[in-house]
């Protein structure tokens, strides 16, 4: 039996996908490629949900996306535009019921993205004029108006949590690249609401947030390591105090910095081998061409532009693009470069191995990591520590326990929520501990230290829920 937060996530899918479809369908025609494969990809993603429910029912009222009876808050919160067209369009709620074809899927995307009549009425379908209406009506998908108790506090509460906003903000970052490859621009609204939130939740919890960009929980790396990177720019910034408006233009600037690759061909970029030096050279090419993107952009601070100019550019002139060597590189770009590698050796890729954080530290900290200034690297290290917010690790006393907070004098010794003892019995109750103290509790004068990082899925962990 499926529990609900994994029926909530399947909804959301389905919602992101036609999301994508719809905004797809108003930019192409019906026979664009881009248009099939959207379409495509959200009947595989009702297909996935159909596994656990006989029919997806969504809702859109009262300003939100509703589903299983509850509202999606992370959707909600970055489908603000499909809610209000949709119900621009008198459509409240969509049936998708088992056996849903292809055809179907794509004739009420056509029909709701590229609206003729009234209320998005389609000469495509069959529709019927009275009581709770269907203005599109096909054997298993149904979509219109149903009456709706909107009373307060029947759908729950709005607030967004922390997890949430992460979620929402990589599901942003897909359609400001995708407005990026298809318009030439980003999406100046998303991108600079998606920053807002981000902002917010690095004031309001910045270890959680530093601790989500470790999971594991998203695939699609692009989007992905554009959040964290903006996360991790952002959490070094206030460190050194820097706040308000300046942190979100950091921050944007951060989400923003490879955005030249939208023009990088995409089996170059997801070539699972070495790249020739041909290859190399046309990726090389990012930071000019997201340089470009962003000057032309008039929504779009300009430090943005110079972030994706300069974020492979290093101290030691090794970076590029090629020869170039300034006496100062925008302290904005150095934190942005710190994160962006950082995040990009952690990361599993098809031609990488991902590292553990202590190794990855370990390697800025040596002089091969010399292309970043020592300082903000050591101030890195210091944040983040060895072992940041959220990893699950090994102590060598054989316990097994989260880290929830770096706040010693030593990165390497962070206080951590022991939930497993020596023997591998769960704890009936998690046990706080800071290493750094030496709190070897019940280990006499035993120096309890971490031993190695683990896999929390291999105690079934969620280490977010214990911070």
């Amino acid at each position: 039996m499926m529990d609900r937060a994994a029926r909530q996530q399947l909804y959301g899918e389905v919602v992101q996908r036609l999301s994508g479809a719809l905004r797809a369908a108003s930019l192409y025609s019906s026979a664009h490629p881009s248009v099939a494969e959207h379409i495509k990809a959200v009947l595989e993603a009702v297909q996935r949900l159909h596994r656990v429910e006989p029919a997806v029912l969504i809702g859109f009222i009262g300003g939100e996306v509703i589903a299983d009876d509850a509202p999606l808050l992370a959707i909600t919160t970055y489908r603000a535009e499909l809610i209000r067209y949709m119900q621009a369009l008198g459509i409240n709620r969509v049936l998708l019921e088992r056996g849903v074809t292809l055809e179907e899927i794509a004739t009420f995307v056509q029909a709701v993205s590229k609206p003729s009549h009234p209320a998005g009425r389609s000469h495509d379908t069959d529709s019927v004029s009275d009581g709770d209406v269907d203005f599109i009506k096909l054997q298993h998908l149904r979509a219109g108006r149903i009456p709706v108790d909107t009373t307060a506090g029947r759908w729950g509460s709005s607030a967004v949590t922390v997890r949430q906003v992460y979620s929402g903000s990589i599901e942003a970052a897909r359609m400001i690249w995708e407005s990026t490859r298809v318009e030439g621009t980003p999406n100046a609204p998303a991108a600079h609401e998606a920053v807002e939130k981000l902002a917010d939740a690095v004031e309001r919890s910045q270890g959680l947030m530093i601790g989500l960009t470790g999971m594991k929980e998203h695939d699609e790396y692009t989007f992905t390591h554009m959040v964290n990177v903006s996360v991790l720019t952002m959490a070094q910034a206030r460190a050194l105090s820097i706040e308000g408006r300046q942190l979100r233009d950091l921050g944007l600037a951060a989400l923003l910095h490879d955005i030249g690759k939208v023009r990088t061909p995409v089996e170059i970029l997801n070539k699972p081998a070495a790249l020739s030096q041909d290859e190399m050279a046309i990726v090389r090419r990012h930071p000019i061409d997201g340089a470009a993107i962003l000057r032309a952009s008039r929504d779009m601070p300009r430090l943005s532009a110079i972030v994706a100019f300069e974020h492979h550019l290093r101290w030691d002139g090794k970076g590029y693009p090629t020869g170039l060597r300034r006496g100062t590189i925008n302290l904005a770009t150095v934190l942005c470069g710190i994160a962006d590698t950082y995040d990009a050796m952690r990361s599993l890729r098809t031609y990488q191995h991902a590292y553990p954080s202590d190794r990855i530290m370990a390697f800025m900290a040596r002089k091969d990591g010399a292309p970043f200034d020592p300082h903000l690297v050591r101030r890195f290290i210091d944040l983040m520590g060895v072992y940041p917010p959220a990893t699950t690790v090994r102590l060598t006393s054989g316990e097994v326990a989260v880290v929830i907070e770096n706040d010693g004098p030593d990165p390497s010794r962070p206080t951590v929520k022991v939930l497993f003892d020596a023997a591998g019995e769960r704890l009936e109750h998690a046990e706080l501990r800071s290493l750094w103290r030496g709190e070897a509790a019940g280990h006499g004068n035993e120096d309890v230290g971490i031993d190695v990082t683990v896999d929390p899925a291999t105690y079934r962990l969620d280490p977010l829920s214990y911070m």
